[in-house]
């Protein structure tokens, strides 16, 4: 425990800790009877090609006239039932669709839901350009496109926030909500400024895949505990077969070097101001990737927006509070 609060201090960036908003209902942490479990996912899952893309090639890959390879999960409501709309959730760095287990199945019951595996994460393969944000934000509209997906809400964690602001931000009138949980995009923003504190705070992310953990590691509190102490409050208050599935999809991050690389200096904060589409902005109180104080800025910036932090919650608000995170999503997604 003392390792860890160590590591804590020297990874805090600078910045006031928001206060907490109080909760307007039950708020636990975890969920003990997931409803992902029962689903047999297979079902749900498919790929799709999206058109090549104009980004500059990656060095060393030759272009590809068949186009970008998507890997993704979808849920629909049942037959007798028309979609209320579609939200598409996009995870952060080092991760994949399983983020948004505890999130899927709650909303598909009334909306179109998809998950995507950008490309380079999950078994979405390397694409065939250079990765960057603009790049993914390019990806993340043609990919709708090909899904047929009109205007839809958007949810994005850490660098999958800042893939869907720039998406938002560069076809505004594709997007009819945003929604931004924990997200890049401010810190990173002064990445040439504070390279080693930005770094090593993008780099507590991989610590679960630099241990190689087996899965029966999940099943003792101390390697779960050390594997994501740092993404998440209490990892002994969530299932080890969910910490499982954000480790085991993570694991084929080929892309995860070149994306941090991608988070350095990029600056769209200027551009935020601009943003008219509804935005909710949820963030952890105890955030040690993504500076909680980094959710003021976006408030501040964004002017149709609303900001909750939840209290003694880490870098995975969706995952660690799915109750509370999924009551909220549904209130939003309403007004």
């Amino acid at each position: 425990m003392r390792r860890t609060e160590a590591l804590r201090s020297r990874l805090d960036l600078y910045g006031p800790r928001p206060d907490p908003t109080a909760a307007d209902g039950p708020d636990p942490y975890g969920d003990p009877e997931p409803e992902w479990l029962r689903i047999d996912w297979r079902e749900h899952l498919g790929t799709i090609t999206v058109p090549p893309a104009s980004s500059a090639p990656r060095p060393g890959a030759g272009g590809s006239a068949e186009g970008t390879t998507v890997h993704y999960a979808e849920l629909k409501p049942p037959r007798d039932k028309q979609a209320s709309r579609a939200l598409v959730f996009v995870h952060g760095l080092g991760g994949c669709w399983q983020n948004w287990l505890e999130n899927i199945p709650h909303f598909a019951g009334r909306h179109r839901v998809i998950a995507l595996d950008l490309p380079g994460f999950g078994s979405s393969p390397m694409p065939d350009w250079e990765i960057s944000i603009p790049a993914y934000g390019r990806l993340l509209r043609e990919f709708a496109d090909a899904l047929e997906i009109g205007d839809c809400v958007v949810v994005g964690n850490s660098m999958g926030g800042f893939v869907a602001a720039e998406a938002v931000i560069t076809q505004p009138d594709r997007f009819e909500k945003l929604v931004l949980v924990s997200a890049a995009g401010v810190s990173s923003a002064r990445l040439r400024r504070q390279p080693t504190e930005v770094v090593a705070r993008m780099l507590a992310v991989a610590v679960p895949y630099a241990m190689n953990l087996e899965r029966r590691s999940f099943r003792r509190p101390r390697a779960r505990a050390t594997a994501f102490g740092n993404l998440v409050r209490y990892p002994g208050g969530l299932r080890p077969e969910l910490l499982w599935e954000l480790f085991a999809g993570g694991m084929r991050a080929q892309a995860f070097a070149e994306a941090l690389g991608s988070l350095a200096g990029y600056d769209f904060l200027d551009r935020l101001e601009e943003v008219e589409v509804p935005t909710l902005i949820t963030w952890g109180r105890a955030d040690n990737v993504v500076p909680p104080a980094d959710a003021l800025e976006y408030g501040r910036l964004l002017n149709n927006s609303r900001t909750v932090i939840f209290d003694e919650t880490g870098h995975l608000p969706m995952a660690e509070r799915p109750v509370r995170f999924n009551r909220l999503l549904g209130q939003f997604l309403a007004e």
